[in-house]
């Protein structure tokens, strides 16, 4: 497995997959060719059929146009073998003879890949299941977070997680600062600001509950509307940890060195699926975005309430069970519906799994590996229309952005 900062990656929404990844692409195909006279890239599959509502042309061409013209193809309908999410870039000279072309692909995160190209990044951890890693711990009286940094020894690790934890928080307040309505045809209108309020009227409980949601909607909402976030694995799953860890930082005064920790066991957590499986809504649906953010929150949150690692394994497991199936279907592209309810629910059902798991030894049947494994069947499984195409489920009544 790869660094954690892999999973955490600081950047502009709304998409990891369309908006990110898209936009290193063109940077890295530009510096390439930084003389060329004109380009073309095509977007296949979902990268185009949701790229519209994601500003996947726009951050093309935000990278691009200020050096030369570009022109943007979409084939919604082409999907390419290796990955959802294909695109290639070809560079012209001036009389329009191809210099190069490059296929690459968005795998989600925010990350590339190329076909038969390993990564450059070296493998930092030995151990890839959440059981073996598990086990290890437990002979060695260590917790996630030592195992994270133990494999990655840290060389910048936790500099790089204070700005982490800094952007999250950000972001966190932005939104719940921010009113009007978000970009797109939709005219959805912020709610984060009118949650935060309201949850002040109510009792402790309801009061815990309805600051969760406006947390969640603030980030969800700042990522809506192209501000600036944290992938947690991604951009449209980019509310649920930071809404738990800014509330249990609020509510329970934990210090930034122990949301730190707390953030290294749930970038670990986020990586095993990365790793045996997917966090591509493309690939697998929302349940490996939203879950597997649910599933991170509920680690770390159970890991600052002191439970033992079968505990949070525990916690991790259900938060993910409990998403196994749900699709991929933002209406017209855009990631608003149903994804800021979704940030919202999620945040609040992590901190259920941490309630659960805590009342229980951390004995259970099914383990977390077996349902990150049936998680990346049961995506792969989901017919291509509930794949953040926007041509079926929720989406299929709703017209594409234009």
């Amino acid at each position: 497995m790869k660094t954690i900062k892999e999973i955490y990656r600081i950047g502009h929404g709304p998409s990891s997959s369309h908006t990110m990844a898209p936009r290193f692409a063109a940077e890295q195909f530009l510096e390439r060719h930084p003389d060329a006279a004109s380009f073309e890239v095509t977007l296949y599959g979902s990268l185009a059929a949701t790229g519209k509502g994601h500003f996947t042309d726009v951050a093309i061409k935000e990278v691009i146009e200020p050096h030369a013209p570009v022109n943007i193809v979409w084939e919604p309908k082409i999907f390419l073998p290796y990955h959802p999410n294909g695109m290639t870039f070809k560079a012209f000279d001036e009389s329009h003879n191809q210099l190069d072309e490059w296929t690459v692909y968005s795998v989600g995160g925010g990350a590339l890949e190329e076909e038969g190209k390993p990564s450059i990044l070296p493998d930092l951890y030995t151990m890839t299941t959440m059981t073996e890693i598990m086990k290890w711990c437990e002979k060695n009286g260590k917790t996630y977070w030592e195992y994270v940094l133990d494999s990655e020894n840290d060389k910048g690790l936790t500099a790089y997680l204070q700005k982490v934890w800094a952007a999250m928080s950000e972001a966190v307040e932005r939104g719940l600062r921010s009113e009007g309505r978000l970009p797109g045809p939709l005219n959805l209108p912020r709610k984060a600001a009118q949650y935060n309020i309201k949850a002040m009227g109510y009792q402790h409980t309801l009061r815990s509950r309805g600051l969760v949601f406006s947390y969640a909607l603030a980030v969800a909402e700042e990522n809506a509307s192209g501000g600036l976030i944290v992938t947690a694995p991604t951009c449209g799953s980019s509310g649920v940890l930071p809404a738990v860890l800014y509330h249990l930082r609020k509510s329970y005064n934990f210090d930034d060195v122990r949301i730190v920790r707390a953030l290294m066991t749930a970038g670990l957590i986020g990586n095993i699926v990365k790793t045996n499986a997917s966090i591509s809504g493309a690939e697998v649906g929302c349940q490996g975005e939203v879950g597997v953010a649910c599933a991170m929150a509920a680690g770390a949150a159970c890991q600052l309430f002191g439970g033992s690692v079968a505990q949070i394994e525990y916690a991790c497991e259900m938060a993910l069970e409990h998403h196994l199936g749900m699709t991929c279907d933002p209406v017209c592209g855009l990631v608003q519906i149903p994804c800021i309810e979704r940030n919202a629910f999620a945040a609040a059902r992590a901190l259920d799994a941490n309630i659960y798991s805590t009342f229980t030894d951390g004995n259970h049947r099914v383990s977390f590996d077996k349902v990150v494994a049936t998680m990346n069947k049961t995506g792969r499984d989901i017919p291509y229309l509930y794949r953040e195409t926007s041509e079926g489920g929720l989406a299929e009544d709703y017209k594409q952005m234009e």
